[in-house]
């Protein structure tokens, strides 16, 4: 990883950098760098093999997953539906999907190449099938969630000989894109305060992955102007309105229900972690808007008490009905619900960034071991997510150039300087006084001990950092 210098500490701060970031006009874009890069990969392997917890953890939750076994055979769809009023099928296409994902991650992290064939057989299956997405307004939020996940599980495969690459891009291009391009420009003929965030979110995901996955920059550009500049909900300045003193940021689909709200969360970090593996830096956006969002939304569903703006929205057909509806309190929570998203978010930026995030911590311990699809039970909801994120996103504490410079995102390209287009990195949060940004804070220490399954901290971090250091030898990390 480039360490980017010069990048300033404190709220507000501007990157000034040394690298391009792939995300840079000319620079080819990354392979495998959707939710996972090869260095990821690579992490995955050697933990694992090492047994070192909680990799350990999460790999078992992997392979436990019926989902996960290479004796899954595909049952592809010419025409999938979602929505009522039509034969919906679609829980065939999302079962398949995570089926493929799970033995495609499970491929690069045993080294069995029985998985791999199995993800591929799936993959080819449904992209020499699959012609068209049908129903009512849900087949957007089909598009959009089974578009980036298709990618996602096809990323991992695609240098496989036996996988159809050209054939898979072409169903990206015309079967899962267009329907999440159109939403992003016409919102299905609503107004565009219609659609909670959610909905744009699903899009942005589809859009960008598919950007990726065809190396089409002109797609990735979309998404990201849109995430930070979009009209709808899901732009990260309308999911997240208002920023309080205290950091947290009010997450607007708060105001409608858990999880909703979980949903938003996740598909917004899924956004960031595949643009910042392309050089794009959408975590630290804003100020890092998102970050601040996250911990809203990690404080209220861990039971916390958090403030709620009246929110007021216009509903309706453009040129037909029109309405409104206003949110006025945050919704109730069930601190027992939980989502496979928190892993991911957390490591970035405790451990990329070094950023305190106690809240987020705490979530994410409590979710540990994460699963994924099948392990949430069998409704959509429960695979909205690819999940595993222990397994995939648990990283060691970053290291810190000696003039306080953080870690730049994406692969590492050589010469030229940061565009203007949005892909520095930014700094993200005020530090502790007197805080080593490679730290986590004292705040999230017990976190992520309880994640890794540690039982005692006081005494012990020591014996944790020499741990640490011996196994980033082992590892070559």
């Amino acid at each position: 990883m480039v360490k980017a210098a010069g990048i300033g500490i404190g709220i507000g701060a501007t990157a000034t950098a040394l690298a391009t970031p792939a995300g840079a006009a000319g620079a080819a874009l990354a392979h495998p760098g959707l939710l996972h890069t090869r260095a990821d990969l690579g992490r995955m392997a050697a933990k694992v093999r090492a047994g070192v917890r909680p990799y350990a953890a999460g790999f078992a939750k992997l392979t436990a997953n019926r989902h996960a076994q290479s004796g899954w055979r595909p049952n592809p769809q010419a025409v999938v539906y979602r929505g009522s009023g039509t034969p919906e099928n679609y829980r065939i296409l999302y079962n398949d999907i995570h089926a493929a994902y799970q033995n495609a991650l499970r491929f690069h992290v045993s080294g069995e190449e029985a998985h791999a064939e199995t993800a591929v057989a799936i993959l080819n299956a449904w992209s020499g099938k699959l012609t068209r997405l049908e129903g009512s307004a849900d087949r957007f939020l089909a598009a959009g969630l089974y578009g980036y996940q298709f990618a996602n599980a096809a990323e991992l495969v695609r240098e496989h000989g036996d996988f159809d690459l050209a054939r898979a891009q072409e169903l990206m291009r015309n079967v899962f894109h267009p329907l999440s391009d159109d939403f992003l420009t016409r919102h299905n003929g609503a107004v565009v305060t219609n659609y909670w965030p959610n909905w744009d979110l699903t899009a942005i995901a589809c859009v960008l992955a598919t950007g990726i996955f065809c190396d089409e920059r002109a797609l990735v550009e979309r998404a990201v102007e849109y995430f930070k500049h979009g009209d709808g909900m899901g732009s990260v300045k309308h999911a997240v309105p208002v920023v309080h003193e205290d950091g947290l940021g009010e997450w607007v689909e708060a105001g409608r229900d858990q999880g909703h709200a979980l949903l938003g969360v996740g598909l917004m970090g899924t956004v960031c972690e595949m643009a910042w593996n392309q050089g794009i830096d959408l975590y630290g956006y804003d100020d890092s808007r998102f970050l601040k969002g996250a911990q809203y939304v990690a404080k209220w569903s861990l039971g916390g008490d958090v403030p709620y703006t009246a929110n007021t929205r216009r509903k309706g057909a453009i040129g037909g009905w029109s309405g409104s509806e206003t949110a006025s309190r945050v919704a109730g929570v069930d601190p027992s619900m939980t989502r496979p998203i928190w892993a991911m978010i957390a490591n970035h930026y405790t451990k990329r960034r070094g950023l305190p995030a106690s809240y987020l911590t705490r979530a994410a311990a409590k979710a540990a071991p994460e699963g994924g699809g099948g392990d949430y039970g069998p409704n959509s909801g429960g695979f909205d997510q690819l999940g595993f994120g222990t397994l995939a996103f648990t990283r060691d504490r970053v290291e810190v150039a000696a003039d306080g410079a953080t870690p730049s995102p994406g692969p590492a390209p050589s010469g030229g300087s940061w565009s203007d287009g949005g892909v520095r990195p930014q700094a993200s949060a005020s530090p502790t006084a007197g805080g080593d940004l490679a730290a986590t804070g004292a705040g999230d220490m017990a976190g992520w001990a309880a994640a890794a399954g540690i039982g005692a901290v006081t005494g012990g971090l020591l014996l944790l950092r020499r741990r640490d250091r011996v196994l980033r030898r082992k590892t070559g990390e």
